[in-house]
């Protein structure tokens, strides 16, 4: 298991292996936060955030949300909305360096959405 967790430790992410890649998205959204996203079942991560910190923002298409620390500020990754998807997006900047680093990158061109 490796476990990655916000800038001030309220939220932590446990994943159970190293993604193969890790997506590189373009959208309006994505690119201001600067996340590089680890894809995994649903059932796979582990989200602890005992003091309630997370904070849910929903944009647009209502497709998704993205989670973030009401306290640091960081985006700990995203879940779906209301469709039938059985997986979510982790950002891998959360986890030690080392940890993402050396995974090969892939554009996701979500600006053309």
């Amino acid at each position: 298991m490796i476990e990655g967790h916000c800038h001030c430790r309220s939220v932590r992410v446990t994943v159970p292996v190293r993604p193969e890649t890790l997506g590189d998205c373009n959208c309006s959204l994505c690119s201001r936060i600067g996340a590089l996203w680890g894809y995994y079942p649903v059932e796979e991560v582990t989200v602890s955030d005992p003091e309630k910190k997370l904070v849910g923002y929903v944009q647009g298409d209502r497709t998704l949300t993205m989670h973030h620390c009401s306290t640091c500020g960081c985006t700990t990754h995203w879940s779906p909305i209301g469709r039938k998807s059985s997986r979510m997006g982790v950002n891998m900047r959360i986890f030690d360096r080392s940890v993402w680093e050396q995974i090969p990158h892939r554009l996701i061109d979500g600006a053309i959405w």
